[in-house]
């Protein structure tokens, strides 16, 4: 493990807007900086719609599980979700909703940073509706300073996934770069 890393993402959605995929992203990019990394995940209704939530923890962990109160910052994909999983952010922790509109930075007892980002307007705007995960993880990267990757990271682990494809690749760069410039 590198400079000490330890970080903990909860990432929600529902079926279909590709909870699993950004896991899967950003587990790789910490594998390729030579991080420890642990991943869970579980399927609501295991079909499209269902909710879907997935832990990674990047660092020195013994656990894949993230408990409550301690994930340092949450990807939610679904802005319905943030009530559901808010919990598993500490004090002081980060999230980035999909949303159209502000999203209030207190969740129940647990006080959190929120950055929205219209994730579905950007990745439409962008001719990749099914982009929005990418949108999101856009913005996580921006706002959160200590994350354990960076673009670069990013970009290098999208072009490896999707080698091959390069109108997919495009796309999922461009929608990623739009969450990046994305301020609300």
């Amino acid at each position: 493990m590198k400079n000490g890393t330890a970080q903990q993402l909860v990432i929600s959605g529902v079926g279909g807007q590709g909870v699993l995929f950004l896991t899967r992203l950003l587990a790789e990019a910490a594998m390729d900086k030579g991080l420890a990394v642990f991943t869970s995940e579980t399927h609501g209704m295991a079909q499209r719609g269902g909710t879907v939530i997935s832990h990674l923890k990047v660092g020195d962990f013994t656990s894949p599980m993230i408990r409550p109160g301690c994930a340092d910052g949450l990807l939610v994909l679904k802005e319905e979700n943030l009530d559901l999983h808010a919990g598993y952010g500490r004090a002081g922790a980060w999230a980035v909703v999909n949303s159209r509109h502000p999203v209030p930075s207190r969740q129940g007892d647990c006080p959190l940073e929120v950055a929205t980002v219209d994730a579905f307007g950007l990745a439409r705007e962008v001719a990749s509706p099914r982009s929005s995960n990418l949108v999101v993880l856009g913005r996580a990267i921006t706002i959160c300073r200590d994350m354990f990757c960076g673009p670069d990271d990013i970009v290098r682990v999208l072009e490896r996934r999707l080698a091959g494809d390069e109108q997919r690749l495009h796309k999922a760069v461009t929608a990623f770069r739009a969450g990046m410039k994305a301020q609300q």
